[in-house]
Protein backbone atom coordinates (compact mmCIF):
# COMPACT_ATOMS: atom_id res chain seq x y z
CA UNK A 1 0.00 0.00 0.00
CA UNK A 2 0.74 3.56 -0.95
CA UNK A 3 0.93 6.46 0.70
CA UNK A 4 -2.46 8.07 0.15
CA UNK A 5 -4.37 4.86 -0.25
CA UNK A 6 -7.25 3.75 1.71
CA UNK A 7 -7.30 2.15 4.83
CA UNK A 8 -11.19 0.87 5.39
CA UNK A 9 -12.04 -2.37 7.61
CA UNK A 10 -14.91 -3.97 9.24
CA UNK A 11 -15.31 -7.05 11.35
CA UNK A 12 -17.20 -9.01 13.82
CA UNK A 13 -16.02 -8.04 17.30
CA UNK A 14 -17.19 -10.38 20.56
CA UNK A 15 -18.63 -8.31 23.77
CA UNK A 16 -15.98 -6.90 25.43
CA UNK A 17 -13.09 -7.07 22.60
CA UNK A 18 -11.27 -4.69 20.97
CA UNK A 19 -10.37 -3.70 17.08
CA UNK A 20 -7.06 -2.41 17.19
CA UNK A 21 -6.88 0.66 14.60
CA UNK A 22 -3.16 -0.30 13.91
CA UNK A 23 -1.47 0.24 11.06
CA UNK A 24 1.88 -2.02 10.72
CA UNK A 25 5.57 -0.80 11.87
CA UNK A 26 7.07 2.47 9.75
CA UNK A 27 3.27 3.04 8.82
CA UNK A 28 1.03 5.99 9.66
CA UNK A 29 -2.44 6.68 9.47
CA UNK A 30 -4.88 9.52 9.64
CA UNK A 31 -7.96 7.92 10.73
CA UNK A 32 -11.36 9.73 9.71
CA UNK A 33 -14.22 7.96 10.22
CA UNK A 34 -15.27 5.29 12.99
CA UNK A 35 -18.16 3.07 12.21
CA UNK A 36 -20.02 0.87 15.05
CA UNK A 37 -23.26 -2.00 15.42
CA UNK A 38 -23.59 -1.31 18.96
CA UNK A 39 -22.80 0.12 22.08
CA UNK A 40 -18.56 1.24 21.88
CA UNK A 41 -16.36 2.91 23.71
CA UNK A 42 -13.07 4.32 21.70
CA UNK A 43 -9.86 4.19 23.80
CA UNK A 44 -6.27 6.37 22.87
CA UNK A 45 -3.47 3.48 23.77
CA UNK A 46 0.59 3.25 23.23
CA UNK A 47 0.61 -0.69 23.81
CA UNK A 48 0.39 -0.22 28.16
CA UNK A 49 -1.52 2.98 28.94
CA UNK A 50 -4.85 4.18 27.72
CA UNK A 51 -7.36 6.66 27.79
CA UNK A 52 -10.76 6.90 27.73
CA UNK A 53 -11.89 9.29 25.00
CA UNK A 54 -15.12 8.58 23.41
CA UNK A 55 -18.26 6.42 23.81
CA UNK A 56 -21.52 5.38 23.06
CA UNK A 57 -24.91 3.61 23.39
CA UNK A 58 -25.81 2.79 20.27
CA UNK A 59 -24.79 1.73 16.63
CA UNK A 60 -23.67 4.71 14.84
CA UNK A 61 -20.26 6.37 13.41
CA UNK A 62 -18.21 9.47 13.97
CA UNK A 63 -17.12 11.44 11.04
CA UNK A 64 -14.72 13.91 9.75
CA UNK A 65 -11.91 12.83 11.90
CA UNK A 66 -8.38 12.86 12.59
CA UNK A 67 -6.87 10.85 15.02
CA UNK A 68 -3.33 10.27 13.46
CA UNK A 69 -2.13 6.55 14.52
CA UNK A 70 1.23 4.63 14.38
CA UNK A 71 2.18 0.91 14.92
CA UNK A 72 3.34 2.23 18.91
CA UNK A 73 0.34 4.68 19.56
CA UNK A 74 -3.02 3.75 18.26
CA UNK A 75 -7.09 3.57 18.74
CA UNK A 76 -8.91 0.49 20.36
CA UNK A 77 -12.71 0.13 19.58
CA UNK A 78 -14.16 -1.73 22.40
CA UNK A 79 -17.55 -3.41 22.05
CA UNK A 80 -19.50 -3.12 25.04
CA UNK A 81 -22.91 -3.58 23.29
CA UNK A 82 -23.43 -7.28 25.27
CA UNK A 83 -23.14 -9.10 22.04
CA UNK A 84 -20.94 -9.60 18.88
CA UNK A 85 -20.90 -6.57 16.89
CA UNK A 86 -19.08 -4.87 13.80
CA UNK A 87 -16.68 -2.64 14.57
CA UNK A 88 -14.80 -0.69 11.64
CA UNK A 89 -13.23 2.53 10.50
CA UNK A 90 -12.08 4.07 7.48
CA UNK A 91 -9.10 6.73 6.73
CA UNK A 92 -5.48 7.29 4.77
CA UNK A 93 -1.89 6.00 4.68
CA UNK A 94 0.17 9.11 5.41
CA UNK A 95 3.51 7.19 5.58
Amino acid sequence: MAVLDKVVNITSVANNAFLDVQPGAGVEWVIHNLMFGGAFELYWYDGTNSILIDSEGANGGRTNLVYHVTNGVRLRMKNTSGGTTFLGYSGVITK
